[in-house]
């Protein structure tokens, strides 16, 4: 979240990020609440110190009706302190629901119409035929099936089946071996249900409450992404400085309602309410946060090179960046059967938004007051979209698609699926 001090200094700088990602935020609400919150404060404050004075008083004259006043003082007092807690929960409930402020070097727009690309790398494939979808090549070569996985769970689930669920398998593998390798990430397995307290620290709480999965009548929570128990891993520290950057990764299947996208990508294996991610994290100080993000997106490019995916880095706009985010860049691998640019991972920067909400702190150095930390996280990549783009890319005209070179040795050796 943004501090309250922020928002007391500079309310229209707050009020023009808010309105830029087209976001609300109860600016107003907020400054008044801290007046009122201030204001009974100030008075228990005055009361208690009048009662000190007093009970000096009291201790040398053993007056009765100074006892009785000081009684009366004493219940003003609490009653004045529990007025400004009462405002104060409002206050930090409001805070909650305020949006991130942005880096300067975003763009400014109101939709992905407006979002830059960075850079680009390889071309799209000259397949020398019409290419098909992932959908129709998974579903004829029996390695996805979208119809049993209605009958078990309903419309946005899928199975995979044979070298289907084998090529899953093995870009988690890959991906995981690279990025602690090559890259230097900590593997994690985290828990696939957190709390609520951990939503909030990654701000999914209270805002996407409606995207995400709760388990009824418990405070627990399916993970929408490993960002929320690798985020909050950290929750309620104080770390050593010298021990930044933190970078960690994870698979997980990632659980999501997608309230919001009703009519949006319905066929195939695109917006599903279950898929799967290897998730990078990094918490950091302030001063590298800025470089530490861009080698986080560097890290998640790199598997897309290696993979011989087409793909593009977006810079996001003001009003298609996010909530939580102070930059954003998201990437997009080219998925030839679609005729589009899809989706395979999203990066972001959130200077000391996370930190502040899940109380994640560092000590720059021995003796020095600890400082909040800088987080960061993108996927790389998303296992269920890099399916489609790997499908779509190596696709072969017989129907059948061939291994990237880099999967093969998690495959047992296999080059061709679908090969008879």
């Amino acid at each position: 979240m943004l501090p309250l001090e922020l928002i007391r200094k500079d309310p229209e700088r707050v009020r023009r990020a808010a309105a830029l990602k087209k976001e609300s935020a109860p600016i107003d609400e907020i400054l008044e609440l801290d007046r009122e919150w201030r204001s009974h404060q100030n008075a228990a404050e005055t009361i208690k110190a009048e009662q000190n004075r007093l009970s000096k008083e009291f201790a040398k004259t053993r007056d009765e009706q100074l006892k009785e006043r000081l009684r009366e003082m004493a219940e003003h007092a609490k009653a004045e302190l529990a007025e400004a807690d009462a405002i104060k929960a409002k206050l930090d409930d409001l805070l909650l629901r305020v949006p991130n402020i942005f880096d300067e070097s975003v763009p400014l727009g109101d939709s992905e119409a407006d979002n830059v690309v960075l850079r680009e790398w390889g071309a799209k494939p000259d397949l020398g035929f019409s290419p098909r979808t992932h959908y129709d090549l998974g579903e004829a070569l029996g390695i996805m099936d979208f119809e049993h996985a209605a009958r078990v769970a309903g419309s946005r689930f899928a199975f995979l089946l044979g070298e289907g669920a084998r090529l899953e398998r093995a870009l988690v593998q890959f991906m995981l071996d690279v990025h602690t390798r090559d890259h230097g990430y900590t593997e994690v397995l985290p828990p696939f249900l957190v709390n609520s307290a951990s939503m909030v620290g990654t701000a999914n709480l209270p805002k996407f409450a409606d995207v995400a999965y709760r388990v009824e009548g418990e405070d627990l929570w399916l993970v929408p992404t490993a960002e929320v128990p690798l985020t909050n891993f950290h929750r309620d520290e104080i770390l050593d400085g010298e021990s930044l950057p933190l970078k960690y990764v994870a698979y997980s299947p990632c659980f999501r309602t997608e309230a919001g996208a009703a009519g949006k990508d319905t066929r195939g294996f695109i917006r599903l309410h279950q898929f799967s991610k290897v998730e990078l994290v990094k918490v950091t100080t302030a001063e590298t946060s800025m470089e530490e993000f861009e080698k986080l997106t560097a890290d998640a490019e790199d598997i897309l090179k290696r993979l011989g995916l087409h793909y593009h880095t977006l810079l996001m706009c003001t009003g298609d960046m996010g909530f939580a985010q102070y930059k954003k860049y998201d990437l997009e691998a080219w998925c030839p059967g679609l005729d589009r640019f899809l989706e395979v991972s999203s990066c972001s920067v959130f200077n000391d938004f996370q930190a502040m909400r899940a109380n994640i702190r560092y000590r720059p150095a021995r003796g020095t007051p600890p400082r909040f930390a800088h987080t960061i996280n993108g996927s790389g990549l998303a296992i269920t979209r890099t399916i489609d783009a790997i499908m779509e890319t190596y696709q072969r005209s017989d129907g059948t698609i061939t291994v990237p070179e880099p999967l093969r040795q998690y495959m047992g050796g296999l080059e061709v699926i679908g090969a008879r």
